[in-house]
């Protein structure tokens, strides 16, 4: 049996460009006229006197820049220009070093100030058994360094709550046993999809690699079993259940995932 909540829209992005045509003129320009008002001038070499500012700016005043827009916590310039303009809430799951199988995961929201701020956990996690990759290809068992879209779910069980589109199917069961002979039944029976080499707006079942076979794929957040995985995030069962009812495809939802120190680059 399948059953899918309505899929959201999905997003695009496109590239806006504008080309300006210059155009020769044989005839020669009128000059422009005076401007109106009293001239601002230089003061001469070597006078100290206090001279009137320029117009509109307060004399002494420094010139302003617009301040940064406030970073999700532990989370460097560069990672934090890789999240949409229009994300206003993030899961952050961190690792303590590249070739750490274990994280911790915490859900963050902006505020109307633009400021960050925590509203479920810190979780523990299980991520891949070899660490982290910005390089991911299928079978290196590291999951991928970055930041990802989160729009769909599924899961072997019933619907706990989610906003996200939620697929209910028996394809996500699953048998056999992890890296530390724990067993795995029951780790898909909540899954979120993270839009590494996959086509958004679809089941997590779905099977289409964009990038191509060669890079991997079915990376999601799934129930932990205990150990490390082959490439996803894991959280314990009653934390992904709250992570579902939590996360709202109108915030734009991302993941925030690597090793503590890439991320804060």
């Amino acid at each position: 049996m399948s059953v899918r909540k309505g899929a959201p829209a999905l997003l695009s992005t496109g590239t806006l460009c504008a080309a300006l045509l210059l155009t020769g003129c044989a005839a020669t320009a009128p000059l422009a006229p005076a401007p109106v008002g009293p001239a601002v001038t230089a003061p001469p070499a070597g006078d100290a006197r206090p001279h009137p500012a320029p117009p509109g700016r307060p004399a002494g005043a420094p010139a302003t820049t617009p301040a940064p827009a406030p970073r999700l916590p532990g989370i460097g310039p560069a990672t934090q220009d890789l999240v949409p303009a229009g994300t206003t809430q993030a899961l952050v799951v961190s690792g303590s070093a590249a070739d750490s199988s274990t994280s911790t995961a915490t859900l963050y929201e902006r505020g109307p100030d633009r400021h960050w701020i925590p509203t479920a956990g810190p979780w523990p996690a299980h991520n891949a058994l070899n660490g982290w990759t910005a390089d991911h290809s299928a079978g290196d068992l590291r999951t991928p360094i970055g930041v990802f879209r989160i729009g769909d779910a599924g899961g072997r069980l019933p619907d706990p709550g989610a906003l996200l589109p939620y697929d209910q199917n028996e394809e996500f069961a699953i048998s056999g046993t992890g890296f530390g002979g724990e067993p795995l039944e029951g780790s898909f029976d909540h899954v979120i999809a993270i839009d590494y080499n996959r086509v958004p707006g679809r089941t997590p079942l779905d099977k289409e690699r964009p990038l191509g076979e060669e890079k991997g794929g079915g990376v999601w957040i799934h129930v932990d079993h205990g150990g490390p995985t082959q490439a996803c995030v894991a959280l314990e069962r009653e934390e992904l259940r709250a992570l579902l009812r939590a996360l709202d495809p109108a915030k734009d939802p991302v993941v925030v995932m690597g090793p503590a120190p890439e991320l804060a680059h």
